[in-house]
């Protein structure tokens, strides 16, 4: 299966590179020479070019250089996201947060869905009558729907850790996870259980950081991967 895989331990950063002052830019000219910064900024950072296409959005979105040392990947992780949104599989993400950052324009030719359960009547009622969060009832209610898909948390430990529980015992079978909750009360330790286990393909970034909009950021740029890939 091999290794996961990270970026090696960078340079220090280098200068800010000088920007002009024209402050009206037009939005591709702004991406253009953020990634121009971006590139220049990182120095020697380890990442193979398509590993780096997502840590790069991921500095894009947050303006934080610290990804590139934090970020986890499986090996499998772009090959599988790929395939899995060319065969139309659906995502699901535990925000609507997340639902609303990921790029509709760019799935829609693969005739992705993006779902998100947390405030559907069904998840509300199991997890007031289990007493767990909604974001857990709804991993548990996604299962059937999402199996061969790509699971996107960027919010709730428990729906990762139960992500990881339901896989264990084989009935979640995703195609990739996307695993990046934010917080102080066992966000770090979902997303170490997720980088430890080799069964799920998986991108991940260890520590308390992350985010709804940076597992969005992370959908959009394996997006624009297998779209590139197409036209090559």
């Amino acid at each position: 299966m091999g290794e996961p895989f990270w970026g090696t331990k960078r340079v220090p950063p280098r200068k800010a590179m000088q920007q002009n002052n024209d402050w009206n830019i037009a939005p591709d000219e702004i991406e253009r020479q953020s990634f121009a910064i971006i590139d220049h900024e990182a120095g020697a950072h380890g990442w193979e070019p398509a590993a780096w296409t997502i840590v790069r959005r991921m500095i894009h979105t947050s303006g934080d250089f610290s990804w590139i040392d934090s970020v986890r990947m499986h090996p499998q992780a772009i090959a599988a996201g790929i395939a899995a949104l060319r065969a139309g599989r659906p995502i699901y993400t535990d925000t609507r947060m997340a639902q609303a950052g990921i790029g509709k324009t760019l799935l829609t030719r693969w005739g992705v869905e993006v779902i998100c359960l947390v405030d559907d009547p069904a998840v509300a009622a199991q997890a007031k009558e289990q007493g767990v969060t909604r974001s857990l009832a709804g991993i548990d209610l996604s299962l059937e729907r999402m199996r061969g898909g790509i699971y996107v948390i960027g919010n709730a430990p428990t729906a990762l850790f139960r992500l990881l529980e339901q896989a264990a015992s084989g009935r979640a079978r995703p195609a990739l996870v996307i695993g990046l909750p934010v917080g102080f009360v066992n966000a770090a330790e979902s997303k170490q259980a997720l980088a430890d286990q080799e069964q799920i393909p998986y991108i991940t970034a260890l520590g308390r950081k992350g985010g709804s909009n940076l597992a969005a950021a992370v959908v959009n740029a394996l997006a624009r991967l297998a779209r590139e890939g197409e036209r090559s």
